[in-house]
């Protein structure tokens, strides 16, 4: 039987540092009988009350189990990294939460800073006029190839690593010379940002946690 005092709310914490944490966030956690998240994501809160910490391998189990608290009338607040509604759990909560029986009356959603308005911001470009793409957990790369000569410059989030995507690109034509900047690990005192040549791209290591921004074609 579901209980229809349980609440579930799903987070932004923003890409990374405590800092882009907004303070909605940081109170909902806060007032929360359960928070489930990354250890990443938790640690960025000082006030917390019961935590479920997941990685990659065991995440639906723990969402699941964060679907099930709330069904039995507990607060639980989900957090997701960067913003909820892009790359993040957003679909996968409400499909469990369907499963079971959970109105998405009992759901709100608390919008977050994502990696890739950072990287916007850090690179002065107006976001709402380029291409935003994620391939985050998805196969669907060839999609990029629809909009990437279409003259706007075109901000995504790679599925693999960063040289792979480049050399993708290369594969299928787009020039050498074409330039790419990607920004690594932004918020962190090691955020790194990077801009050459898609070619050189391709010939360099960077982490998992990337934007790629690819020049508009003139």
């Amino acid at each position: 039987m579901i209980n229809m005092s349980g609440k579930i709310f799903i987070i932004g914490i923003g890409p990374g540092a405590e800092e882009y944490l907004t303070l909605k966030a940081v109170n909902c956690v806060k007032n929360c009988d359960y928070t489930v998240g990354s250890t990443r994501a938790i640690d960025l809160f000082s006030d917390v009350k019961n935590t479920i910490a997941f990685n990659v391998k065991d995440l639906l189990d723990k969402l699941e189990e964060g679907v099930d608290l709330a069904i039995k009338g507990n607060s639980v607040a989900i957090l997701s990294t960067g913003d909820p509604g892009f790359s993040g759990v957003l679909n996968t909560v409400l499909r469990i939460s369907d499963e079971k029986g959970l109105s998405k009356d009992n759901i709100k959603v608390i919008p977050g800073i994502s990696s890739l308005q950072l990287a916007a911001a850090r690179n002065h470009i107006q976001w709402d006029s380029a291409n935003v793409m994620t391939f985050h957990g998805r196969e669907n790369v060839e999609d990029i190839l629809e909009v990437i000569d279409n003259g706007k410059t075109t901000i995504a989030l790679p599925s693999r690593k960063v040289k792979d995507m480049a050399q993708f690109l290369l594969d299928n034509g787009v020039s050498e010379s074409r330039k790419v900047t990607v920004c690594e690990r932004l918020s962190y005192p090691d955020e790194k940002i990077v801009s050459t040549s898609l070619k050189d791209i391709a010939t360099s290591e960077f982490t998992y946690m990337c934007i790629m921004i690819i020049e508009g074609k003139n």
